[in-house]
């Protein structure tokens, strides 16, 4: 019986640091992106989007990964949460913006902590803030358009609006919550739409979670990343949802 138990614990503290691996990785998921429509002069741009990091300090190893190949940061939302301070967000903000422009968008744990501050670091930063607005990129003679919505969890979003704000061309939202994507609509005319929140469901059993995996969906032509995020909440511990960030390429898909 004792080496049963002895056993079962071997086992157990044995998972127990696999999660801990998990949740602290540093890996950077490069895909290509293929897009119909996707503006010829803008073949190749490649964005990093990072998000959910909450206290976690990014990694210098992801930094030096991306930095010199990346056109544009997004920050997907949940850069902070309650108790962490704001000199941790600088140092973070100090390392994206090594690797280029930052955007960013806001989430739902950013409003539990000093989101005021937060707000003025970002500005002070250089950061261009997506809260239901959107910034237009041109280059002969087409136009993509990066739009983004304050956080849909707690009602603050307004795609109208930034659908408003947002010239015509090639339109890429970002949103901290997937569930965006219930209110996109064909005419919008978005083909492509960059999420987090969920953390891939953070502790996933036998493939069940408290929230969906993450990774790739495709909505009536609009293709969907839902990111399981670099960061984690509550507990520093993950399985079958590990942490990560992404390179992604975009490139026109001729059909």
């Amino acid at each position: 019986m004792g080496f049963v138990i002895g056993l079962f614990g071997v086992a157990a503290l044995g998972l127990l640091f696999y999660m801990i691996k998990q949740a602290f990785l540093n890996q950077v998921i490069e895909t290509e992106v293929f897009l119909s429509g996707f503006p010829s002069s803008f073949d190749g741009m490649s964005l990093f989007f990072i998000s959910d990091v909450h206290e976690r300090l990014i990694h210098d190893d992801i930094i030096n990964e991306v930095k010199g190949k990346t056109d544009i940061v997004i920050i997907g939302g949940d850069f902070i949460e309650k108790g962490v301070s704001l000199n941790r967000a600088k140092e973070n903000l100090e390392k994206l913006k090594q690797v280029g422009p930052v955007y960013f968008v806001w989430g739902n744990n950013d409003y539990d902590g000093d989101f005021r501050g937060l707000d003025a670091l970002l500005l002070e930063s250089g950061v261009k803030i997506l809260d239901n607005t959107a910034v237009s990129f041109h280059q002969v003679n087409e136009t993509l358009v990066l739009l983004g919505v304050d956080d849909v969890g707690v009602g603050r979003d307004n795609l109208p609006l930034a659908l408003l704000d947002s010239e015509d061309g090639f339109k890429i939202l970002v949103s901290h919550n997937p569930d965006i994507m219930d209110e996109v609509q064909e005419k919008d005319n978005i083909k492509l739409i960059l999420s987090g929140h969920t953390h891939g469901g953070q502790i996933r059993l036998f493939g069940w979670g408290i929230r969906e995996a993450g990774g790739w969906k495709d909505r009536s032509g609009t293709k969907i990343l839902i990111s399981n995020g670099y960061g984690t909440r509550s507990i520093p511990l993950r399985l079958g949802a590990p942490a990560q960030t992404h390179f992604l390429i975009l490139k026109k898909k001729y059909d």
